[in-house]
């Protein structure tokens, strides 16, 4: 039998982080997590669009209990209030869904002068799973889900040297390295749960080929080229609905036989259902995820420190 949304467990009493909630992925995940009594923390930056996805939310689940709160994944400072906001209201979180992302821009930069691919999609989650790791060490077998895409598969390693791929910019190939720094951040994340002995698990979800305004907005944008212009129409058409395409990351987050480190995507690659998929690691990954490390702590100023947050959970109870 196919996994769907009817396998998730009664969530009562958790409490969930999803970040870009107000449409596609994010809202579908939200919305699947509120149905089942998860409190659900909606983290987007459009306001106007969060406030919509809410009202959408409850017309469906009246009983859902939903908070949003303003996030810019491309600004540390908006970072920071976010996770103040939350961490102020919630001892423990349950579960993180590090959900939003961006797709083949042309060349810009974030508030703090990353390039906005791997500034939104990596640096900014980078630095929201840090901020809120002592909440998540408090929660009994919290897990963070990251989503990434097949596109890691054309993806290359961060380099030291030029993160940001100034003066050797290209939109996929910066939305491939993205996306490899996702699934690099997955699982090195669990490899530091592990390392410091905690319940807490990081696991991966890929959606496939999903009819979500990704598409559009990157064919709106115009940085990716005719694949761009050709994709919006073609996944419209053959692409999956948004609730069939969030169900990898709704399971890697709800399964009670997912574990850490596990991958979860459709079945034939880019569509079908749900299931756990093969890590395909290629020699060099541990020194890559290293690297990862040393430049995300270099870039954002902030340091993934499990233990220390480990610590402090523990010491307030």
């Amino acid at each position: 039998m196919s996994w769907t949304q009817s396998d998730i467990g009664d969530l009562s009493g958790r409490t969930a982080v999803v970040t870009g909630a107000n449409g596609g992925l994010g809202l579908e995940t939200a919305k699947a997590l509120a149905g089942a009594g998860a409190h659900v923390v909606m983290a987007a930056r459009n306001q106007a669009k969060a406030a919509v996805a809410r009202a959408e939310i409850l017309g469906t689940h009246p009983a859902a209990s939903l908070e949003v709160v303003e996030l810019d994944l491309g600004d540390l400072a908006s970072v920071r209030t976010a996770t103040d906001e939350i961490v102020g209201s919630h001892r423990s979180i349950d579960l993180l869904v590090n959900n939003a992302g961006l797709m083949a821009l042309p060349e810009r930069v974030t508030t703090d002068g990353f390039e906005m691919q791997f500034g939104v999609n990596h640096l900014g989650h980078w630095a929201l799973t840090s901020h809120l790791l002592v909440p998540l060490l408090r929660a009994v077998d919290a897990r963070v889900v990251t989503v990434t895409s097949v596109a890691r598969l054309q993806g290359r390693p961060v380099d030291p040297d030029n993160p940001h791929l100034r003066g050797n910019y290209a939109p996929w190939k910066a939305y491939g390295q993205s996306k490899l720094a996702n699934y690099h951040f997955g699982l090195g994340l669990q490899r530091s749960f592990e390392a410091a002995g905690t319940t807490a698990s990081s696991l991966l979800a890929h959606p496939g080929l999903s009819n979500t305004n990704l598409q559009s907005h990157t064919a709106t944008e115009g940085g990716g080229g005719l694949v761009g212009m050709i994709g919006a129409p073609f996944t419209a058409l053959a692409g999956m609905s948004t609730v069939v395409g969030v169900r990898p990351q709704l399971r890697a987050a709800t399964d009670p036989g997912a574990s850490g480190g596990e991958l979860y995507g459709p079945l034939f690659t880019s569509s079908g259902p749900a299931v756990r998929r093969p890590l395909l690691l290629l020699p060099g990954s541990d020194a890559a995820i290293d690297t990862l490390w040393e430049v995300s702590e270099r870039e954002t100023g902030i340091a993934m420190d499990v233990v220390a947050a480990l610590a402090e959970a523990e010491r307030d109870g």
